[in-house]
């Protein structure tokens, strides 16, 4: 095989020259979101149990679930919730061969992120109203 001087250039695309398209954001937010909502469903089921368990314990577990550190993963549990859940009905439209075009799959991807912080902001709006 001949040796090809490929200069001083990258052999693959990388993040510094190649820009994800969205469609493709949303699809590994989607996967990230997945495992994130773990850290929400832990602390939740930590609070549930130190419920039934003491009230010692229970008022630990308030306290965290209380704090601003407890606020900030329950919200991003919540918007990772609302995004999970937009995209699985994006993937619906997907299976069912809706919205595969590009424009389309641009214009989905936006709306699952505009709308998942539309949705954490009216959930937050109705439990502190």
């Amino acid at each position: 095989m001949a040796d090809v001087n490929r200069g001083n250039r990258p052999l693959s695309p990388h993040l510094q020259v190649y820009r994800l398209p969205i469609p493709a954001v949303t699809s590994i937010l989607t996967r990230i979101t997945g495992h994130a909502l773990v850290a929400g469903i832990v602390l939740l089921v930590w609070w549930l149990l130190s419920a039934v368990t003491s009230p010692g314990a229970f008022a630990v577990a308030d306290w965290v679930v209380r704090s601003w550190i407890g606020f900030i993963v329950l919200t991003g549990s919540a918007w990772a919730l609302w995004f999970h859940a937009l995209s699985g009905i994006r993937h619906l439209f997907y299976d069912a061969g809706i919205g595969l075009e590009i424009d389309e799959a641009k214009r989905n991807s936006w709306a699952i992120i505009i709308g998942s912080v539309v949705l954490t902001l009216l959930t937050l709006i109705i439990f502190f109203i």
